[in-house]
């Protein structure tokens, strides 16, 4: 039985470089330093988006390892103290708690993982986005795995025709439910429509043994800590080719600008620009939110690039566009859709401005007719 790889990609915002658009050097270099020192590690690759930090590493260890996410958070704790000495904003900000408990689940940092047979040749993208939520992924990912106008392979490659299952979570209620495509796919629909509240965390391949195909991140800060601790900026990892979206199909979903959740203060709607990697710098109203696109060749173990995928001149439009929904949106300022529902805003100060002025709340008096009426219109319509 061939030995299995793990890929973790696991992301912290410990500092931004100035504000929310950066990461320093020093801090990309400490990390750097960190993994290259453990012996846990087969590879390891330090990457950013915006002011997050991706650790990208491969390793014999299966997913849920205790030793690699204790690895993960001691970098991060390593550049929380380089961000504290260069007084960056923000400084440690994803890790809400002080000691590492055996899992950065529910601490704070972000985690994709996935544990697979290295095919004869594995490409896979790793997506990493700024300034918006987990529920980004899943009008991409719906679209990667179920959307035969997007990916053609599902009509094309025999292979495909089985369909994909995914993995949803339901991040109020804490639970989950697979649901399978073509057979399910207006019940897949109607919960990552609501992208606010379910995610699509894993898809699996029906027709090649269940194979892992994507992996993403779920956490949503604002839920761990019941407040506005910062945006969540989720990462993805698509593995493609062979029975599996290609390369093109995977990033295609992307050359849609759509709407997601985050942007200024975790509180605004705004169009989801993809760029390439020196370009994730976001900066107007801190945002617009980015995603980059990094591909890797995986040759026993090794991160083999990356390769900055959204660097193409064919995203240009996309990127045009997306400045265009971003000026519209502006202009909307605190009205709703640009602001994000209220149920949204209740991890933000809204509540506090709702206890300070709930005094001055008073009944309204209304002058309603007879019931008798309301039960004869009711009756009428």
């Amino acid at each position: 039985m061939p030995e299995k790889l793990t890929l973790s990609v696991i992301k912290a915002d410990v500092g931004g470089y100035v504000g929310h658009g950066d990461v320093h050097p020093r801090l990309m270099d400490k990390a750097r330093e960190v993994l290259a020192s453990s012996p846990l590690l087969v590879d390891a690759y330090v990457a950013r988006a915006g002011d997050d930090i991706n650790l990208i590493m491969t390793h014999r260890r299966g997913v849920d390892d205790p030793e690699i996410h204790g690895l993960a958070w001691n970098t991060f704790k390593a550049c929380t103290e380089v961000a504290k000495e260069l007084k960056l904003y923000g400084a440690g900000q994803d890790l809400l708690v002080d000691a590492f408990a055996g899992n950065v689940k529910g601490m704070g940092p972000g985690v994709c993982e996935m544990e697979f047979v290295e095919r004869p040749s594995e490409p896979i993208i790793v997506f990493m986005a700024d300034k918006t939520e987990p529920g980004a992924w899943n009008l991409p990912l719906f679209k990667m795995f179920a959307d035969p106008f997007t990916n053609p392979g599902l009509v094309i490659d025999p292979s495909m025709h089985d369909g994909f299952s995914f993995e949803i979570h339901d991040l109020k209620e804490t639970r989950k439910v697979f649901l399978s495509a073509p057979e399910e796919l207006y019940d897949i629909l109607m919960f990552v429509g609501a992208h606010h509240r379910f995610v699509i965390k894993h898809v699996f391949s029906r027709g090649l043994d269940g194979m892992v195909c994507a992996s993403s991140t779920t956490q949503k800060l604002a839920h761990v800590a019941g407040r506005y601790v910062g945006k969540d900026d989720p990462s993805l990892i698509v593995r493609c080719q062979s029975g599996l979206p290609s390369v093109g199909e995977a990033l295609e979903p992307f050359a849609f600008p759509h709407l997601v959740g985050g942007w200024m203060r975790g509180s605004h709607c705004g169009p989801l620009m993809p760029c390439s990697y020196d370009r994730c710098n976001p900066s107007r109203f801190d945002g617009p939110p980015r995603v980059v696109a990094l591909g890797f060749q995986i040759a026993n173990g090794k991160l083999v690039g990356p390769r900055d995928l959204f660097a193409d001149v064919a995203f240009d439009r996309a990127r045009e566009q997306a400045n265009q929904i971003a000026d519209y949106l502006r202009r909307l300022g605190p009205f709703e859709p640009h602001r994000l529902s209220l149920d949204e805003m209740e991890y933000t100060t809204m509540p506090q401005l709702m206890k300070r002025l709930a005094e001055r709340f008073q009944p309204i008096e209304e002058v309603r007719p007879p019931a008798e009426a309301l039960a004869a219109a009711v009756e009428t319509d």
